[in-house]
Order: C-alpha cells, then sequence, then structure tokens
C-alpha cells in the first residue's frame, strides 16, 4: 500500500538522486518504509527492486551509485530501507518475516507503478536472503531474481566478521551497540525460525535466478552460492567472482553492468526454459568484472 500523493516529494540532497522522488510504502503489518524511485524517459520495460544488506540502507553512496547506473542504462529503479534501517520505521528482524512483508510490499507497489513492466529484485546480503525466501514465499513475487552474497543458511558463525554479526544479535548491549554506531534497530529474537534461504530456494520454480558471490567474502564463502545452487530445483545460473568480496560494498560498475545484461536478456527468454541462450553453465564460475 502506497502513501497519498502529497506524501510524494523530491529528494535534493543526496549526490545522485536529484532526479529521484521519494515514496512512503506500508507494509502488510503497518510499518512504513523510506523508498525512492529513478526512472528513464520513455517507456519502461523492466523496473529492478534493489534491497540493501543489514545495517545499510538505500542512500549510502555503494547503493545510490548502483542505482544511478542502472537507470542511466535505461531502466528503472526503486531502492527502499528495510524496516529498522535508515528512514523506515519498525524494527528489524534481520531477514526475517518483517522484511520479508517489506519487499512484498514494494514488489507490490512496483506492480501499481508499471503494470507493464517485468520486475526484477536484486539483493545484497541480508537483501538477497531475504530476496530468495520472498521469491519462493511472497505474495506478489518478481519476474527475475539476482542473489548477490547471500547466506544458505541461519546462523553461520564461520568467520570472525559473521561472529561479530552475532554478537550484536545475541549480547545484552549488541541492540544498543546496532542503534547507536550502526543506526540499525534491532527487534527481539525471532519467535519461531524462518524459512531459511536454503529451504527457499529449493521450493522456488518459474523465476529466473541469478546467485553471485565473490572468492574473497570475508562473511561466508561462495560454499553457501554453491549449496543453494544445488538445491534450487531449476539449477539457476552461478557467478562466482574472482576478486569480489561481500555485497553492494564491493560492487564495481563493471559488475554492475554484467548483472544488468544478465537480466535484458532474460527478458527474451521463453518463460519455460529459465535459461539463458548461450550461457555459460551454472556449475562454472563467471570471471571478474
Amino acid at each position: 500500500m502506497c502513501e497519498p500523493r502529497g506524501m510524494l516529494r523530491r529528494i535534493r540532497k543526496v549526490e545522485g538522486l536529484e532526479s529521484a522522488v521519494d515514496h512512503a510504502i506500508i507494509a502488510s503489518d503497518g510499518v512504513r518504509l523510506a523508498a525512492y524511485s529513478l526512472r528513464p524517459e520513455g517507456p519502461v520495460r523492466l523496473h529492478i527492486v534493489l534491497c540493501h544488506g543489514f545495517t545499510n540502507h538505500s542512500r549510502r553512496p555503494q547503493l545510490v551509485r548502483i542505482a544511478s547506473r542502472l537507470e542511466s542504462a535505461g531502466v528503472a529503479v526503486t531502492a527502499f530501507d528495510f524496516r529498522g534501517h535508515g528512514r523506515s520505521q519498525g524494527e528489524s528482524s534481520v531477514g526475517g518475516d518483517g522484511e520479508l512483508a517489506d519487499l512484498d510490499a514494494v514488489v507490490a507497489h512496483v506492480r501499481r507503478t508499471d503494470p507493464d513492466a517485468q520486475v526484477a529484485v536484486i539483493g545484497f546480503s541480508m537483501g538477497a536472503s531475504v530476496a530468495i525466501r520472498h521469491a519462493s514465499l511472497g505474495q506478489h513475487r518478481p519476474d527475475l531474481l539476482v542473489s548477490v552474497s547471500a547466506v544458505s543458511r541461519w546462523y553461520v558463525r564461520d568467520s570472525t566478521s559473521m561472529r561479530r554479526v552475532h554478537w550484536l544479535l545475541e549480547s545484552r548491549l549488541g541492540p544498543v551497540t546496532s542503534r547507536l554506531a550502526l543506526r540499525t534497530r534491532l527487534g527481539g529474537p525471532w519467535a519461531t525460525r524462518p524459512v531459511p534461504p536454503i529451504e527457499a530456494i529449493a521450493a522456488l520454480q518459474g523465476i529466473p535466478t541469478l546467485l553471485v558471490h565473490g572468492d574473497r567474502d570475508i562473511y561466508f564463502g561462495p560454499d553457501h552460492a554453491r549449496a543453494l545452487q544445488a538445491a534450487a530445483p531449476e539449477r539457476p545460473e552461478l557467478w562466482v567472482v574472482a576478486g569480489f568480496g561481500h555485497a553492494e560494498g564491493s560492487m564495481t560498475a563493471g559488475l554492475v553492468d554484467r548483472i544488468r545484461g544478465w537480466l535484458m536478456r532474460a527478458l527474451d527468454v521463453d518463460r519455460t526454459q529459465h535459461r539463458l541462450p548461450g550461457a555459460v553453465p551454472a556449475r562454472n564460475s563467471g570471471a571478474s568484472a
């Protein structure tokens, strides 16, 4: 559900968003989400939704650069702040069912805005895990899915970086530290375990999917992407990118362009194939961008 027209306003303070329009989108549980859209001139064939990672938000420079580059190539883009992040209301459930409701509301808003366009979701880290879960479990699902640096399962503590994340989530000081230092408002622990990405992707059908992971990810390595690929019934494309680190913070212009190219080619593929003509077999790695 979108706020009334009077809630729309121009963003003028963030470099790269001079032509963006801000939106307030209401999730099914009433949480108001901050979002913005960038639109090229002319008809919109593809509208991309960007999902940021944990403790990030849609106006961080790295995500703005991605959104601006995609829009400059002729596609519409909507980026938003998950609950508990940035300018959105609520508290983060760290990839749980709250974030699933957020993405569902944003995709529904985009479909109302551009009913004739194909909708793609590109998620990063936590946003990638949410995107996978939403594509399988959501009410308003995308036509295309790109997951960048997704974890396959919950409670991963295999790296120093992930142990720090779990300290935030599990210690008494974590919520205060997260709010003051990272400007992220954490909710309580999960009452029930959400369906993990590896179980969600096992039920995913009919949505062409690209999995991207870096071989220098300091949070969790490309084995997570390989596990997701193996669990998916339609074997999505997998790029293990040499020299790439983690999520939106490591994205290069070249990799953004490669992902956009994959999406544009996917628009022309018969919906029963879910593969790109001439694509490298999914078991192979992609080259560094």
